[in-house]
């Protein structure tokens, strides 16, 4: 009876503890999410954030969403180009740490799914948690930390009349060489494309998941809609940035 009772008091006591560290993760992986910002649109800036834990562990999933981008001048929407980009997550077994199966909560943002975020204060990543089960590459609570897209208008006036110009900003995130000598995450700004059309009526942005066979699909990332549609002042001028955010695991 002892024994059993013990049993029962350190697994409690081990449950305990799993939330704790899940619920602390939560807002390192906030963290992790906000400061893509900070990196993706400056070259060479590098941002090392670490994480402690004993239950858990950080992965990088590559190519977790691709992005297409279509633009319509007036004659249909004809595609521009396609963008994939990879995601951090941070897993607990659920033998240690479980919610419950298809739990999801959004972090950031809190009350907006939508991968299309618009406005100077609107974040560029997705935070999110969710136990999905069962999954290829095991079970676990996770916290994921998934690149979305921002977007911003502004009138430009000029002698011959105003010019609307709608600004895209994606970053995407790309795999590193993981070296796993500690907890921690390093991201590098890496390079930044530009894309620039003119003339432009409506641009449209669908999400594809290349990993939905192993459980990564669209009920995974839970977005509002996999296909958003921007409808523009005809002959807008639209700018697309794309910054390459260099991800390594346990790099110091």
């Amino acid at each position: 009876m002892i024994l059993v009772a013990m049993s029962f008091a350190n697994t409690f006591l081990d449950s305990r503890m799993a939330e704790n560290e899940f619920s602390t993760n939560k807002q390192f992986m906030l963290t992790t999410g906000l400061q893509i910002d900070d990196i993706a649109w400056t070259i060479g800036r590098i941002q090392t954030v670490r994480y402690s834990s004993q239950y858990g562990n950080i992965k990088f999933q590559s190519s977790a969403v691709n992005y297409t981008f279509e633009v319509d001048k007036g004659s249909g929407f004809v595609p521009l180009f396609s963008n994939a980009t990879g995601m951090i997550l941070f897993n607990i077994p659920v033998s240690t740490y479980s919610i419950s199966n298809n739990y999801f909560e959004r972090v950031l943002p809190s009350s907006n799914g939508s991968f299309l975020q618009q406005g100077s204060s609107a974040t560029v990543s997705q935070v999110f948690c969710v136990e999905k089960l069962p999954m290829n590459d095991g079970s676990y609570t996770r916290i994921v930390v998934i690149p979305s897209i921002r977007i911003l208008n502004s009138i430009i006036a000029g002698s011959l009349g105003s010019t609307n110009y709608t600004k895209f900003y994606l970053p995407t995130l790309e795999p590193g060489n993981h070296r796993y000598l500690s907890q921690s995450i390093t991201m590098s700004g890496s390079d930044i494309r530009k894309i620039v059309e003119s003339g432009v009526n409506q641009v449209r942005i669908t999400a594809t998941f290349p990993n939905a066979p192993s459980g990564f699909d669209s009920d995974f990332f839970n977005f509002d809609h996999i296909s958003e549609t921007v409808t523009l002042l005809p002959g807008s001028v639209v700018e697309f940035y794309i910054g390459k955010v260099i991800v390594t695991l346990g790099q110091v």
